[in-house]
């Protein structure tokens, strides 16, 4: 099985998943030592982990940016 690094890695302090493919360090760091039933476990987690990511970026994003002027 192939891994789901897109090469965007970027980690998302706020839910220690990668921005690009949704993993943690922690199984970047051991993908390759995992078996195929662990990597399919993983992989179904993370359209749900990068769409979390994702949204916690935006949130930060939004919450970061100066409110605008009165019309």
């Amino acid at each position: 099985m192939q891994t789901p690094c897109i090469h965007v890695c970027s980690m998302v302090p706020a839910t220690g998943f990668c921005a690009g493919c949704g993993r943690t360090l922690q199984e970047i760091g051991g993908w390759m030592n995992y078996t195929d039933a662990e990597r399919r476990g993983i992989m179904a987690q993370l359209p749900a982990r990068i769409a979390t990511a994702a949204a916690t970026s935006r949130m930060k994003t939004s919450l970061a940016e100066p409110p605008g002027r009165p019309s």
